[in-house]
């Protein structure tokens, strides 16, 4: 499809409806006159006042085609209007004349009202549509939507515009807009006596009220009935709107070509910014265009758009609105040959919000415009030198108030090579080892390991069939749980997976409120903890954004004016102290070449068959999430996590900006070496002894309640329950712990324990020599 056919482009010449006829005879100070297009060689249809319809030869002549579409539109209107062009004679010119003054001078004491009485009320309901638009959340434009019949019509009002521009339309078209009452008396009789006495249209008599009017009952017809009737809406418009809301009429209505409509799209498709900051020649073209849109579009009659501005200009410098020199200046500025195209940041999260809430024209997202921009760039050049078809994603979370900052979908929302309408940070994928710290995060949070716990990194078979290995086919021996989650090591990581249960991880995933689709028909398994299962990048960020806040899970916020979000129960993801040992851990992870370490938390992580790269950083301000690969799901060689998505992580986070601020160590951390924490946590096997005394005599064992029990308690019911220990071996006195916690201490190998409520325990019991033992078990 051409750029000129996509009703998203801001190229797209022909709307789905005719472009709106232009303000012709507008000005209502004589500048609607211009000297230049009344010479004899200018084609008629380039005139001011839109007197004639261009001939094809003139068209040709133009520079269009006699197989133009414009040209069969001019043909049409040729048609339709050819019977209302007359010349009257002199004569004639006396009796309208005449008429033009009775209806100012006379008619406003009595017939004038009458008339309006007779008209229906004003129905601004379609003058009121405008484009839907995304905004940023200090008020940035992020990406318009065109209106349903294909027109750019952006929201504007008057204290958004350049003050430099708004005085240069007031003195060229209405210089005594801000003291008449919508009509200007004097202006309709000077208009109406040179038209008398040069036997043709010198200038209009229009104020910019009666072009509102115009522009607001658009009609076909150029007769005394229906300038009769603009007099009439104009007054209404004063008395209904006031000046500013008349003024602000203009500024969203006024014609620009095609289907660019009011100033704002208008200075967006010329000039790629803004009209709060236009320059005199950029100010002076856009007062211009709508006297003839079509006939001076810049993008195909530069020279006609040079000429109007350059008319506008002397004029603005004879009403003192700009000096001689500024206006020489300014003509020596060149006029734009081409549109621009609209903005289109956060084009998914736009798209979405949109397709949301559509009847809402106006949207501010929680996105940051700037970090948007940038992380958008990032993405597009990264993805690019990475290889052909390989899109990227970014998401950026605040994680005081769960906002997102920053969403890039893809590498570029036009960039079909690389698929770049698929959004990818909704995009189910395998997260290779991005999973592991919340294994190691349950791990410590049931008291199972410590940072500082020896974990052991040999080959090994678990469940008869499952024999991991390591990422570079090597093993390390016995590691600390701090080393072996800094480099990634696959056996361990099964090794504590296999320990609190890939049932149990997984539902804690769930309940945090991560969305986890798993093979079909299949239980979770321990290749959960290598990327076995799917998720999303946003889901990934938010659990990332629950470490970096204490295990409190943020629920996203995306709009900042939208109706107020039911509020959720609190979905946790660790406890405090398990969420800060593994952001202390994950700090002091080697970063890439591009980065020094110690800034971020951050982990890395790589799909089966090399089909996604992922990382995860946060700090106390922000989480980033990236994603790197093809859309498609197909396998790129030598796609790893750590060498393609930790750059950009990293690059992403200075663009951030600011230093970045560590978590603050909650009061019951342990911060100890392997050798002084307490004999149960020194080890993570359950099976060997902790102390040299407990190699020595029957090993301890908990008989009661076995490992991996579902104990019914009646604890639903409200009755106190208490729940038998029992332990065979051992060197007395025995301590229970439950969840890491001492809850009973006894010489007899029995106890009993009262549980606090339903659910997952885990119960260990440590003998006089540092034997112990664990086992978990599920309440009722």
């Amino acid at each position: 499809m051409s750029r000129d056919a996509d009703p998203l482009s801001p190229h797209a010449g022909r709307g789905p409806s005719p472009p709106r006829r232009g303000l012709g005879e507008a000005a209502a100070e004589g500048e609607g006159a211009w000297p230049d297009e009344t010479h004899p060689d200018t084609p008629p249809h380039l005139r001011s006042g839109c007197a004639s319809a261009p001939s094809p030869h003139d068209k040709v002549q133009a520079g269009l085609s006699p197989t133009d579409p414009g040209l069969a539109r001019d043909r049409q209107t040729r048609t339709e209007v050819g019977q209302a062009r007359f010349r009257p004679g002199r004569g004639g010119r006396v009796v309208i004349a005449f008429a033009l003054f009775l209806i100012v001078a006379c008619l406003p004491a009595g017939a004038l009202w009458r008339y309006a009485a007779s008209l229906p009320p004003l129905d601004l309901t379609q003058a009121s549509l405008r484009s839907a638009v995304i905004l940023d959340r200090t008020g940035q434009l992020l990406r318009p939507f065109a209106t349903a019949d294909g027109r750019w019509r952006l929201p504007v009002t008057a204290d958004a515009v350049d003050p430099r521009y708004l005085a240069m339309l007031k003195a060229y078209e209405d210089r005594r807009f801000d003291s008449h009452p919508g009509l200007d008396p004097a202006a309709t009789l000077r208009a109406a006596w040179q038209w008398l006495t040069h036997g043709r249209i010198v200038s209009g008599g229009s104020t910019l009220s009666m072009q509102v009017a115009r522009l607001v009952e658009p009609r076909s017809e150029r007769s005394l009935p229906a300038k009769l009737r603009q007099m009439v809406r104009a007054v209404e418009l004063e008395r209904t709107l006031g000046k500013s809301g008349v003024l602000d009429l203009y500024l969203a209505l006024a014609p620009y070509g095609g289907p660019v409509e009011g100033v704002r799209a208008a200075s967006l498709a010329y000039f790629g910014r803004e009209p709060a900051r236009l320059s005199f020649a950029e100010s002076a073209l856009l007062v211009a265009l709508p006297q003839s849109p079509e006939a001076r579009r810049p993008d195909r009659f530069a020279a006609n758009a040079r000429r109007a501005r350059d008319r506008v200009l002397d004029i603005a410098a004879a009403r003192g609105v700009l000096t001689a020199d500024e206006a020489q200046a300014a003509k020596a500025e060149p006029v734009p040959v081409a549109r621009k195209h609209f903005p289109m940041f956060a084009a998914h999260a736009a798209e979405q919000a949109h397709a949301a809430d559509p009847e809402t024209r106006v949207q501010h997202l929680t996105l940051d415009a700037r970090l948007q921009a940038s992380l958008e760039a990032l993405a597009a050049e990264r993805a690019a030198a990475a290889g052909p078809a390989l899109s990227a994603a970014i998401l950026a979370l605040d994680n005081r108030t769960g906002a997102v900052l920053a969403h890039v979908g893809s590498a570029g929302y036009l960039d079909a090579a690389r698929a770049g309408a698929v959004d990818a940070t909704a995009a189910v994928r395998s997260p290779g080892s991005a999973l592991k710290p919340f294994i190691y995060a349950l791990a410590f949070e049931d008291g199972l390991a410590h940072p500082e716990t020896l974990l052991d990194d040999r080959p090994a078979r678990f469940a008869a069939s499952y024999a991991p290995e390591n990422f570079d086919m090597g093993f390390r021996g016995t590691v600390t749980a701090r080393l072996a989650l800094q480099q990634s090591l696959n056996l361990p990581a099964v090794d504590l997976l296999d320990a609190v249960g890939a049932a149990r991880f997984v539902a804690r995933l769930r309940g945090a409120g991560a969305t986890i689709l798993l093979p079909r028909d299949t239980a979770p398994g321990l290749p959960v903890a290598l990327g076995g299962l799917g998720i999303t990048l946003t889901d990934l960020a938010r659990l990332y954004a629950g470490l970096a806040r204490g295990g409190s899970v943020p629920a996203l916020t995306r709009r900042l004016d939208g109706p107020a979000a039911a509020p959720e129960p609190e979905r946790r993801i660790a406890d405090p102290v398990a969420a800060w040992y593994v952001a202390d851990i994950l700090r002091g992870a080697p970063p890439p070449e591009n980065a020094l370490p110690g800034r971020i938390s951050f982990k890395t992580g790589t799909s089966y068959g090399y089909r996604d790269a992922w990382a995860v950083g946060f700090d106390a301000r922000v989480t980033i999430a990236v994603w790197i690969g093809r859309p498609d799901g197909a396998s790129v060689p030598g796609l790893v996590g750590r060498a393609h998505a930790a750059p950009i992580l990293f690059d992403a986070f200075a663009r951030f900006g600011g230093e970045p601020e560590a978590l603050p160590r909650p009061r019951d951390a342990l911060v100890a070496a392997t050798m002084a924490l307490p004999p149960p946590l020194r080890h993570i096997r359950r099976d060997a002894p902790k102390t040299f005394a407990a190699t020595l005599g029957v090993p301890l064992k908990i008989a009661y309640p076995p490992d991996g029990a579902r104990v019914d308690l009646g604890l639903g019911e409200g009755a106190q329950a208490r729940l038998a220990l029992k332990a065979l071996g051992g060197q007395p006195p025995l301590t229970w712990m439950v969840d890491g916690l001492p809850v009973a201490e006894a010489m007899r190998r029995q106890s009993e324990w009262s549980p606090e409520g339903a659910g997952f325990a885990r119960i260990s019991v440590m003998d006089a020599a540092g034997a112990s033992d664990s086992v978990v078990v599920r309440l009722e």
